[in-house]
């Protein structure tokens, strides 16, 4: 051991030699051979931690901070701390404090400030006494600034004592001072790696390099770039990027080591302790150039001076006050930057140092074999617990013979080690990575433990872990984590598989998603943006949870809370849903149709609900009550139409009575006042059939139009059931969508069609289309209409993007960054700048989103403007309102054209057979052999034959129910389709040749609607 600097006292322990100064190191030879472990200074005195355990003091005892009354000048041995294994000790100015094996701390010295912890305030105690609020925790760091503690305990948790004069304990300023130990609740989460203690300030340091400070802050020692003291922990964000791993503090002046070896100092600098080759104070971190082309590996800060040690040269450079010799340089004066020091130890390979108020001792190992100690390694003696296997199994153990106080301790140990769980530090400095962007915790290890949990021989810790998740945990959740590291929490809870168990629904998963909604608005975008990087496995996982959860409050929940409680955790569970969904339209995790709650129609009246919401929309009280309709990503295509059907009906209603809202339940209760004639009839002639309609809806009312749908072809007895609708629909588009008349440009690539920006047919051609699929809609009708999804994102206002263009057009999509467009006109080219004098312009990575949103514009919206808005306003005019708002873009889309989800042994499965027929009958079976041996295009064709449409309706194939029924007709006679009733007439064939023909004949030869 060397030591230099003030023997004032004899804090050296050279022996009698009290008095002088030492200003090059010196060997001390009092513990050669006895396994020196560590040293400790403090204002004037210094404790020495041998291997054994043993805890040796000296120097001045005026407040009996040496622990024994012999004289200072020598080392001796503390013998009330006999009966203990010491691991660790430190200093305040005037006390001394050590841990033993099991994580007990023991204080004595100078108490008057409460920085003993005792419970007293003490001037004195000059014997080690025993800190019992701590017993129940196993402290495994602990340093001492002048007359305040910091301790941390393997589970993570923090805890202070003493002065509190500049709010350096961190609990706020409501009390001068705290007697006993306090825990730090505003770091709850954090998995801390170091605490340090200045004069009058503090630090903690996360594992993934967090730097936390609070209390006094006169010269800046905290890195905020200011001088305004904190009474609780502030996040240095200056230092969050830098990969700190160790802090040492002085009186007023802070160095912080980085996992590069990198040294940045900040504070106090007047006695050139910051190493900057000034005296200026620094109120932001700054790295000590001096030092930078050589790695740092220890790092002491003594009150005004500092220690840095270079192992590549195995030198200890220091730098700051000088008065007492502490920079052991041999000189007097002080050191503005880093000056090596003088003495014979260089050339030793271990050890370290520390430094006091004006003394340093520097620790070496002989042993050429042992490197010297590296402050940037993780000291697992010192580190804080992890989950692991060995854990678990030995708090299992204590569960099978533990008192009730006990068993609730190991539940609570699991609860706060989970929070403080964390990605291992690795090569890559993964741990390093935590950001907001990136969670930097290992799932599959949280996997792994929770997996162990739900084994039958850990079922009583389990049950134990989950009452403290329930009492202690999530409760405590706070609405503004300290720092990322804090969100990890609501990645690692939703891995545990009890919040999918209905019995944990009420208590657990609803408390769970009620923290997650008071968080604050950036910590909330940081669960956001980790949500939208987990596997889609696990974000579905999510979603399922909270589907389940909504489906059990409203099956079981009016049995289990009362009223307010319930709407309460309905609220709860579909806000965090919607906050699901949000990230998943940018995330694309999961189908839009994942949010869908099955069945939704038979456990809600979807009716009441959509009034509710009608009535809070407009403006109408309803008690602030939870309506789905204001979640429309849970509804299904059956609630949804339920949803718009009802909305025709209240306007319907609305119209013709003269209502008020006020009236619109009793209306619902009342028979429909409705006009004269309940439908809307049209009048055609298959030969005029777009003038006709034009004719025939230009009489009708807005209201009107939300009627159903009647249809009349002149000459023909049909009566409408649907099927001639259907077919009117068919017809009519047919004739609308003739490339003859220019509407629409058919690209060949997609086969869609997209407005024309060169046609000469009059607009209300184009607003009779939007009315009529705002009809099928209403109707119930699909119709096929060969539109990109992008026509029905401009009617939900949603902006149309690149992939719109991909879908029309795949080769202009590629490449739609041309500065103008070229387009032909009956056989003549156009070419049309994009943006002004585009033809100049080179296209470059600068510029090219530019001309894309300019292409996208020209085709979207510029070109087209007139005609989109003429069929955009006879679509609105029937199915116009907030109830549109409801919908996606592809619900709206699948609600006019349907899908083409088919499933044909759904559809045989739902026949139904009349006359002699049954699904047994040889003819029946025939039918459906030769049906399922068609290629998907001939089926296409019999579905159309059949029902009118060759799509299917939003339903789904369960909806779609055909009646095959036998006749009398011979065999040569072919199938006849009721197209109203979805009705086959078919004869009893005999072979399956012969049913293979007629049916073939009869689906070919298919034209038009008649009545047989």
């Amino acid at each position: 051991m060397l030591c230099w600097g003030s023997m004032a006292t004899g804090q050296l322990g050279l022996g009698d030699v009290v008095g002088g100064l030492v200003s090059e190191p010196r060997r001390c030879t009092v513990f050669s051979g006895r396994g020196l472990k560590e040293v400790a200074c403090g204002g004037q005195h210094s404790l020495f931690l041998l291997h054994d355990g043993s805890v040796y003091t000296c120097g001045s005892n005026s407040c009996g901070q040496l622990g024994h009354e012999k004289p200072g000048g020598m080392p001796e041995l503390v013998g009330a701390l006999d009966a203990q294994k010491i691991v660790m000790v430190s200093c305040g100015w005037a006390h001394s404090v050590a841990v033993n094996k099991q994580g007990q701390v023991f204080a004595w010295g100078a108490g008057s400030g409460g920085q003993l912890g005792l419970g007293t305030a003490e001037d004195t105690v000059r014997v080690p006494r025993l800190i019992k609020k701590l017993c129940e925790h196993r402290i495994s760091q602990i340093t001492c600034g002048n007359q305040h503690c910091i301790a941390l305990s393997k589970d993570g948790q923090l805890f202070t004592w003493g002065q509190n004069s500049h709010g350096q304990l961190g609990l706020g300023k409501a009390q001068p001072s705290t007697l006993s130990p306090q825990p730090l609740k505003s770091l709850s989460g954090i998995p801390l790696a170091h605490i340090a203690a200045g004069g009058d300030h503090s630090f903690a340091l996360s594992l993934s390099g967090a730097v936390f400070g609070w209390g006094k802050n006169s010269c800046g020692q905290l890195g905020l770039n200011d001088e305004q003291d904190r009474a609780v922990p502030c996040h240095i964000k200056f230092l969050r990027s830098q990969k700190v791993v160790y802090i040492s503090c002085g009186d007023e002046h802070t160095a912080a080591l980085t996992k590069d070896g990198g040294l940045f100092t900040f504070g106090d600098g007047s006695q050139g302790q910051l190493g900057h080759d000034s005296t200026n104070n620094e109120a932001l971190p700054r790295r000590v150039l001096e030092l930078m082309g050589s790695e740092v590996s220890q790092i002491a800060c003594g009150r005004y001076h500092t220690l840095a040690f270079v192992p590549s040269s195995s030198t200890v450079y220091a730098f700051g006050c000088n008065t007492s010799g502490q920079l052991g340089t041999g000189s007097k004066g002080i050191a503005k930057s880093p000056l090596p020091i003088k003495g014979i130890f260089f050339s030793h390979r271990g050890g370290h140092s520390m430094s006091g108020d004006i003394i340093v001792f520097c620790v070496l190992c002989t042993c050429n074999s042992i490197a010297p100690e590296d402050f940037r390694v993780i000291n697992t003696t010192k580190s804080i617990s992890i989950i692991n296997y060995e854990n678990l199994d030995t708090w299992r153990m204590r569960l099978t013979d533990s008192t009730d106080s006990s068993i609730t301790k190991c539940g609570n140990s699991v609860c706060v080690m989970l929070v403080h769980i964390s990605l291992p530090p690795t090569s890559d400095d993964g741990h390093f990575k935590t950001n907001p962007r990136i969670p930097g915790i290992d799932l599959n290890s949280v996997r792994l433990l929770f997996d162990t949990l739900m084994k039958p021989a850990f079922s009583k810790l389990l049950e134990q872990a989950t009452k403290s998740f329930e009492s202690l945990l999530i409760p405590q959740l706070p609405c503004s984590p300290p720092d990322v590291e804090a969100m990890r929490i609501y990645l690692i809870l939703f891995e545990c598989p009890v919040l999918q168990d209905s019995k944990y629904f009420i208590t657990l998963t609803i408390p769970l998603a009620m923290a997650i909604l008071r968080l604050d608005a950036n910590p909330s975008k940081v669960l956001d943006n980790w949500w939208s990087l987990v596997d889609g496995s696990v974000f579905s996982r999510l979603v399922e949870i909270y589907k389940n959860t909504v489906v059990f409050l409203l099956t079981g929940g009016k049995a289990l809370l009362i009223p307010v409680f319930l709407e309460s955790y309905i609220s709860a569970t579909l806000r965090l849903l919607e906050k699901l969904h949000k990230v998943n339209l940018k995330a694309q995790h999961v189908e839009y149709n994942q949010f869908y709650i099955p069945d939704i129609t038979s456990l809600v009246d979807i009716q009441e609900d959509y009034l509710k919401w009608f009535l809070m929309n407009a403006g109408i009280s309803f008690q602030s009550s939870v309506t789905l309709c204001a979640y429309p990503f849970i509804l299904n295509a059956q609630a949804k139409t339920t949803m718009l059907q009802t909305d025709a009906e209240l306007q319907m209603q609305m119209a013709v009575s003269g209502a008020n809202l006020h009236n619109v339940f009793m209306l619902l209760t009342l028979e429909p006042l409705l006009a004269r004639n309940p439908f809307l009839v049209l009048h055609v002639r298959r030969a005029h059939l777009v003038s006709d309609a034009l004719r025939e809806l230009a009489v009708y009312s807005d209201i009107d139009l939300k009627k159903p749908l009647k249809v009349i072809f002149d000459g023909e007895e049909a009566v409408d059931a649907g099927g001639v609708t259907k077919e009117f629909f068919l017809l009519l588009l047919k004739e609308l969508m003739d490339p003859v008349y220019g509407m629409f440009t058919q690209y060949s690539e997609s086969n869609l069609l997209w407005f024309s920006d060169k046609c000469f047919v009059e607009h209300n051609w184009f607003h009779l289309i939007g009315i009529i699929c705002g009809l099928a809609i209403y109707n119930s009708t699909v119709v096929d209409l060969h539109f990109p999804l992008v026509l029905y994102k401009k009617l939900l206002d949603v902006s149309p993007t690149l992939d719109d263009l991909k879908e029309l057009s795949p080769t202009e999509g590629s490449d739609s960054s041309f500065p103008q467009i070229t387009r032909e006109y009956y056989g003549l080219t156009e070419m049309k700048e994009l943006v002004p004098g585009g033809e100049n312009i080179v296209v470059q990575k600068s510029n090219r989103e530019d001309f894309i949103k300019a292409y996208l514009n020209y085709i979207f919206d510029s070109s087209v403007k007139e005609l989109y808005g003429a069929f955009s306003s006879g679509f609105l005019k029937v199915c116009g309102g907030k109830v549109l708002s409801l919908f996606q873009p592809s619900e709206l889309m699948a609600m006019v054209v349907g899908n083409n989800n088919y499933n044909w042994e759904e559809m045989e499965k739902n026949a139904i057979y009349k006359g002699e027929y049954s699904a047994s009958h040889p003819t029946v079976k025939i039918f459906w052999e030769v049906f399922h041996e068609f290629p998907l295009e001939k089926k296409k064709q019999f579905l159309l034959f059949l029902t009118g449409s060759d799509r299917i309706p939003i339903y789904g194939m369960e909806s779609l129910r055909i009646i095959i029924q036998s006749t009398a007709a011979e065999e040569h006679y072919l199938p006849v389709a009721h197209t109203c009733y979805n009705l086959l007439d078919m004869p009893c064939y005999q072979t399956k040749d012969t049913l293979r023909q007629r049916l073939t004949q009869a689906v070919e030869q298919y034209e038009g609607f008649s009545l047989v």
